[in-house]
């Protein structure tokens, strides 16, 4: 069996999205295979009592500074979003049937959701944004729109959510190598090491 790394994210997650930026490339070249959940980043606070570190106003300044920092040391983009935080529902939903259509789509969903919201500002709470998003990327938008509706996303989503809350996630990004939680964009190593321990 292909050894795995479960990837639990929510778009509005900066730290996801520095994250999303490394561990394909690494896990990859590890021989290992990622397995996209999809969650509720809010709906998990709510569930576990936690919040937002950007609710703590010193502790938020200095978050996203750390952000920019990371993002400049490995060579790809960061912006805070200044319509954050984003209601990412409606995208959310949207990586589940991007999913669903495979991962020539997945891949170019996630891509365009992780900059629209962490490089270009994009306001992902916006339906007219999120089909031009898609559109401009050539993904099937109205396919994707249409699938996010559907009741078994809805509730896929839902699902995901409360697994990871289940399992112990109290934030994103959160990994499990096996049964193994890891939590953080800087706990990569961490993943790569439990990953190479997985027979």
């Amino acid at each position: 069996m292909k050894k795995s790394v479960e990837f639990y994210y929510d778009f509005v997650s900066s730290a996801s999205y520095l994250a999303y930026k490394r561990l394909p490339a690494l896990v990859e070249a590890a021989g290992g295979h990622i397995f996209w959940k999809p969650m509720l980043l809010g709906g998990v606070f709510k569930a576990v009592g936690n919040a937002s570190p950007v609710l703590i106003e010193a502790k938020g300044k200095w978050l996203f500074t750390d952000m920019k920092r990371i993002a400049d040391k490995h060579g790809f983009a960061f912006a805070v979003n200044p319509k954050f935080p984003l209601n990412t529902v409606l995208v959310m939903r949207g990586a589940i049937a991007a999913g669903r259509l495979g991962p020539d789509v997945l891949k170019p969903y996630m891509d365009t959701m992780f900059d629209a919201a962490w490089a270009n500002g994009d306001d992902l709470s916006d339906p007219d944004v999120v089909m031009e998003l898609l559109e401009k990327a050539g993904l099937p938008a109205g396919e994707i729109a249409n699938m996010a509706q559907d009741q078994a996303i809805k509730d896929e989503l839902r699902a995901n959510t409360d697994e990871a809350v289940s399992r112990g996630a109290f934030g994103a990004p959160t990994f499990y190598v096996g049964d193994e939680m890891h939590w953080g964009q800087d706990r990569i190593d961490a993943v790569l090491e439990a990953l190479e321990r997985q027979s």
